[in-house]
């Protein structure tokens, strides 16, 4: 039997289970809302490129009480290893001096590992529908009336995006991507494959201008190696063009176009690309949104203001944000203030985050010869610096603690 107080707990829906989502899910609960989150995939994703959490989002996760389990799940790299255009090498240095981080505080872990933490902590306490998504949305003065995928109609008092980058909740409400994407120059595809060179915690990558090829050992000697290959284009593809490389033959021929006749270990790596099953591949770039919500619904993480993977701060804005979004919902009455409280607090430190593209993400790949030469001139200085080297962008916000429980609204009651 549903108590009055239950039946008036404000409804939210969730568009995405990977980081963004279940952290929201979880802050949310833990104010009193009624939960639901929706995710495509029939399952938490797990797999996928070691992803960092940094600064601010170390206290994110503290606070949910997952420290100590993404500490025991840290991926202790001991260097990272620049190779020239024949392999040799041009510098080794510690991790944490090329990423900024802070040795002993910041983490860094697959993003199965920290999906699966997320998703642990509300699996029990909130509604989680598997394969199906937001096919239309319809606010009005009560709510938001949802039609998914799947043809089931459920209305909801909010709605939040937490789909990624190429947020199919923001296409429906805004548009076309492209009026927020901020194309960066390159093109990416990530891979597993066998570890052949029999690499063991550490990273090798190859340099020439405009191309990279990388090996990523986040295990031992036996373990499969994280394959990454990026190299630059300067024109955003065109509509018909990058409709073509959805198609993952089309994908492939593009990488191996691309990296023919490349020296060092390159053609072998190419042709494991050939043969791997869980190829991603995608251009750089940013979501730059002039504001994060519309009426009853806003947008979190990627979806709202994805940084790229220049600046490495993709998880670490997604559990922020995440955590900012709940707080501000659980303290004002009004979606309109919450909304606007959100942006208000967080902004500053997105921006800042993004900004990390310009100030130095992109000049491990560098495009031309000159910069080549630049980028590793900077690498043997590095070499002599100390290990860690903190980014002040990665704490720039002081995480305020969570809603006063005598303030939270979860409630529609009075």
């Amino acid at each position: 039997m549903t108590s009055r107080s239950d039946a008036a707990r404000r409804k939210v829906l969730i568009a995405g289970a990977s980081l963004a989502g279940p952290t929201l899910a979880y802050w949310l609960h833990r104010y009193g809302f009624d939960v639901t989150v929706v995710e495509r995939a029939h399952a938490p994703r797990g797999g996928g490129y070691p992803i960092d959490v940094r600064g601010t989002a170390v206290d994110v996760v503290r606070r949910m009480g997952i420290l100590p389990e993404l500490r025991a799940a840290h991926i202790d790299t001991g260097r990272f290893t620049f190779l020239d255009a024949d392999g040799a090498e041009v510098a080794a240095l510690h991790p944490y001096a090329v990423a900024g981080s802070v040795e002993g505080q910041d983490l860094e872990i697959g993003r199965g590992d920290l999906t699966a933490a997320l998703y642990a902590t509300v699996r029990n306490e909130v509604e989680f529908v598997f394969d199906d998504s937001i096919g239309t949305l319809d606010q009005h003065e009560h709510g938001v009336d949802v039609t998914f995928r799947s043809g089931q109609q459920r209305t909801f008092d909010l709605v939040v995006g937490a789909d990624g980058m190429h947020s199919g909740t923001r296409k429906i409400l805004f548009g076309p991507e492209e009026q927020f994407h901020r194309y960066l120059g390159y093109t990416f595809a990530v891979f597993t494959m066998p570890n052949t060179f029999g690499l063991s915690r550490e990273l090798l990558m190859w340099n020439v201008p405009g191309r990279a090829a990388a090996l990523y050992a986040t295990g031992d000697a036996d373990d499969p190696l994280h394959a990454f290959l990026n190299f630059h284009r300067p024109e955003q593809p065109r509509d018909a063009v990058r409709e073509g490389l959805r198609d993952p033959d089309g994908q492939r021929d593009l990488v191996a176009r691309t990296y023919a006749g490349a020296g060092w270990e390159v053609a072998g790596i190419v042709e494991a690309m050939h043969q791997a099953d869980d190829l991603f591949f995608d251009t750089a770039g940013q979501i730059r949104m002039p504001s994060w919500s519309s009426g009853r619904v806003a947008f979190v993480g990627d979806a709202a203001y994805a940084p790229s993977f220049l600046t490495g701060q993709g998880s670490s804005l997604a559990l922020v944000g995440a955590y900012m979004l709940a707080r501000s919902l659980a303290t004002y009455r009004d979606h309109g203030e919450a909304f606007a409280a959100y942006e208000r607090d967080t902004r500053e430190f997105v921006t800042m985050n993004q900004a990390l593209v310009d100030k130095g993400g992109a000049r491990l790949f560098p495009t031309t010869a000159e910069a080549l030469d630049r980028r590793n001139a900077m690498l043997r200085e590095l070499v002599a610096m100390p290990a860690t080297t903190p980014q002040p962008a990665h704490s720039a916000l002081v995480l305020p603690a969570p809603a006063p429980a005598g303030r939270t609204h979860g409630s529609l009651a009075g």
